[in-house]
């Protein structure tokens, strides 16, 4: 390979453009992704509401993730944060942190309003986020609708952030000309397709109790955005969370692109190094496994029960129920440029062992004749070995790990509040009201994996 072009350097929605043909060469999708831009609006009514600052700081963080042009934020930002997030004072504090830039965007980028009632119709894309009790969504600005009340969980906040940021990319990206005229969301604690996340649910407990003891296996995509729905829940004794990270990669440029907690000063380093220093800073307890994960160890009696799998390979995957986890969420999400935007969560033990539902690893589709790669390989750029290697890469956008975190972390929540856990959850963020969930077919009811109370 000709070292001008490295996969690890390529941004994975740029990836996208170049792999479906809506650009015919790198520099033409960097020039494309560099032109998108997004204006964030928090509500005067929400600043001080944790589930909505979770939803401000979530859309920022995905935000300049996607829209290259910037992220612009607009409001009364001095307020205080009050979320337990390392990130400063004030919001205006956190919005710079992340990556956002302190302006009211008055040009035509598509418009995220956090929290806050119906408005004006406005020209062009303009959505509000809507979060309540365990249910999170969007809706048109002008949309007369409203979830009914509920007591606040953040992760409500995350969810609609994400289902937000992903319909703002299909509007600037043409994938759906209904984007940011429909209602998306769904409840995190009826996750079902037959439950309307708008309508009042006596079933939601009061977030009460928190998981204090997990295993985190990868420290990429999904499992930054474990660890940033963590980060957002309200722990009274933060240093009560022990967390085991495990990975053995280092973060590369192009882990930014989907992943929620890197940034360029991380580049180079150890995933698990700069992962554990975040989550101490967050104030919890970490220690680290630098290894692959594969069923040649067995988790000892004092070692955290349940583990959130955020692994991309099959063969890892196969080894999920063997090294003895009492519980284990899994997600997987898709690789290619048509279907980036889906997730299947899996928890386990279940119906079938993990060696049998992983059995090999399901080859991709062909994008090697894709005009992009035919230019790179006529200009010297890559030899046909790299191309291969780059084709390979995975197409990732950060907002569908986020979605895929939030149900993930939910089953944990779940289980500790004794609700329903479920063995499948099957979703596609084009039409996320299609989704499939089915009923775990085992009990947990004696199963005790420790909890720290919430503040």
């Amino acid at each position: 390979m000709t070292a001008l072009i490295s996969p690890d350097s390529l941004h994975r929605l740029v990836k996208h453009a170049i792999d479906s043909g809506a650009a015919a060469s790198i520099a033409e999708a960097e020039a494309l992704f560099g032109g998108y831009r997004l204006a964030v609006e928090i509500d005067a009514s929400a600043i001080h509401e944790p589930v909505q600052q979770a939803a401000l700081l979530t859309t920022i963080a995905l935000g300049r993730r996607v829209f290259l042009g910037g992220v612009a934020v607009g409001g009364p930002l001095d307020a205080p944060l009050v979320l337990s997030m390392p990130l400063g004072r004030t919001l205006a504090d956190a919005v710079v942190a992340l990556g956002g830039s302190l302006e009211r965007r008055a040009d035509e980028s598509p418009t995220i309003i956090i929290g806050g009632g119906p408005g004006a119709r406005r020209d062009g894309f303009c959505v509000r986020t809507a979060a309540s009790g365990w249910r999170g969504g969007i809706l048109p600005i002008h949309s007369d609708l409203q979830p009914a009340a509920g007591l606040a969980v953040p992760l409500s906040g995350m969810l609609a952030a994400a289902l937000a940021v992903n319909e703002a990319y299909l509007h600037v990206s043409g994938g759906m000309p209904a984007a940011g005229r429909r209602v998306v969301g769904f409840s995190l604690w009826r996750p079902g397709a037959d439950v309307d996340w708008l309508e009042a649910d006596a079933s939601e407990p009061a977030l009460t109790y928190l998981p204090s003891r997990l295993w985190l296996i990868g420290l990429g995509h999904l499992g930054q955005a474990y660890l940033w729905g963590l980060g957002l829940l309200p722990y009274r004794n933060a240093a009560e969370l022990a967390l085991v990270l495990q990975d053995v990669d280092v973060i590369t440029a192009s882990t930014q692109s989907t992943s929620i907690l890197s940034d360029s000063d991380m580049v180079g380093h150890k995933k698990t190094r700069v992962m554990a220093a975040w989550a101490e800073r967050r104030g919890f307890t970490t220690s680290v496994q630098e290894r692959l994960f594969a069923a040649d160890f067995k988790r000892q009696p004092d070692e955290p029960a349940i583990a959130l799998c955020g692994l991309d390979n099959a063969a890892g995957r196969r080894a999920l129920d063997q090294v003895g986890f009492d519980l284990v969420v899994e997600a997987g999400l898709g690789r290619g440029h048509r279907d980036f935007r889906t997730m299947r969560l899996h928890l386990l033990p279940g119906r079938r062992p993990a060696a049998e539902m992983w059995k090999a690893a399901a080859g991709g589709e062909k994008v090697e004749e894709r005009p992009a790669y035919a230019k790179l390989l006529a200009e010297g750029v890559l030899d046909r070995c790299g191309m291969t290697l780059l084709a390979g890469k995975a197409v990732g956008a950060p907002f569908v790990g986020a979605v895929a975190a939030c149900l993930a972390l939910s089953e944990v929540l779940r289980l500790l509040h004794g609700g329903a856990l479920h063995g499948l959850i099957d979703l596609d963020l084009l039409s996320p009201d299609q989704r499939i969930v089915s009923p775990h077919p085992g009990a947990f009811s004696r199963f005790n994996p420790g909890f720290s109370i919430a503040g």
